[in-house]
């Protein structure tokens, strides 16, 4: 392969991961622009979209409904697993969060995390500790651009993920709702002054954001072909390098570092040792937090609230 087809297929592999972590990390960063809160079950809610996938898909695949009607298949994958993902979004928020939204950081924050303990082991209890094999509905059939090679699978995903992204970003600046959304985030007390209802805004908000991780939880299981169910945890750590290196709060900015961390995961997969990849979010999260603490494209802002 030559520089030409090697820097190609880095650009396709490097949008490819880009995409999937920027779909997570906008649940990060839509999350703590409404309430200010890092949902650190969002891990689990990836995977538990992967897992309902994956049950989704066996079971018509024993019916030879995939072979017959393969673009409904994956319409009904897709959305069964992110209605379900966000209908759970919704529960946890009604749960775990919604009681302490006057209490203190601290009390949210460990609402959080025992929320996302809860949620590992009951995936853990129900799904096994093994590896779930994901039935190969993509294939790996694909094309090449100069001696570089992307799949049909890669192309669906990249594009999938570009129209979610797309969709979203219409939605917040053109719908009464989404306008709502922006509100609440800039002052929750002046939005609700103007009639907005807060609560409905905020379930809306932990719908979309777990229903965008679950769309990235079905694509990495058809793509990597099994998932398990602590999976979510390292795929959390770099969706919330790309939210903070992008500006967490900032939906572009989400984005902008989903695309960042997966070029510089590929890039240092092609150079170094593979093995050591994952230490580059922790590099780029701390370059970040020491250089620019708002990220790219965050605002800076001062803190008032205890």
């Amino acid at each position: 392969m030559d520089n030409a087809s090697f820097i190609i297929q880095q650009l396709i592999n490097a949008v490819f991961l880009g995409s999937i972590y920027a779909l997570i990390a906008l649940g990060y960063t839509m999350v703590y622009g409404i309430i200010e809160l890092i949902n650190f079950a969002h891990g689990e809610l990836f995977t538990a979209g992967a897992f309902i996938g994956i049950i989704v898909l066996a079971a018509l695949q024993q019916t030879g409904f995939v072979e017959t009607h393969f673009v409904f298949t994956l319409v009904l994958v897709f959305g069964m697993a992110m209605a379900y993902v966000a209908v759970l979004g919704v529960a946890i928020e009604h749960v775990a969060y919604k009681p302490l939204r006057k209490a203190s950081r601290l009390a949210a924050i460990l609402s959080a995390l025992g929320m996302s303990i809860f949620l590992s082991n009951g995936m853990m209890l129900s799904q096994g500790v093994s590896d779930r094999a994901y039935p190969p509905i993509l294939g790996m059939q694909g094309f090449s651009i100069l001696d570089a090679r992307i799949t049909y699978g890669q192309v669906f995903i990249i594009v999938l993920s570009l129209v979610l992204m797309f969709a979203l970003n219409m939605f917040v600046n053109w719908t009464k709702l989404g306008k709502a959304m922006r509100a609440t985030a800039q002052n929750q007390t002046m939005a609700r002054m103007l009639g907005i209802d807060i609560d409905r805004t905020i379930r809306v908000t932990f719908m979309i954001g777990p229903a965008l991780g679950a769309a990235a939880g079905v694509m990495v299981g058809m793509h990597y072909g099994s998932v398990r169910f602590d999976m979510g945890f390292i795929y959390m750590i770099k969706a919330f390098a790309a939210a903070i290196l992008g500006g967490i709060g900032s939906i572009p900015g989400a984005v902008l570092g989903g695309m960042i961390i997966g070029g510089v995961e590929v890039l240092w997969s092609a150079f170094l040792p593979s093995e050591w990849k994952d230490v580059t979010t922790f590099v780029v999260l701390i370059l970040v937090l020491y250089l620019r603490p708002s990220g790219i494209l965050g605002e800076h802002v001062s803190e008032t609230r205890v």
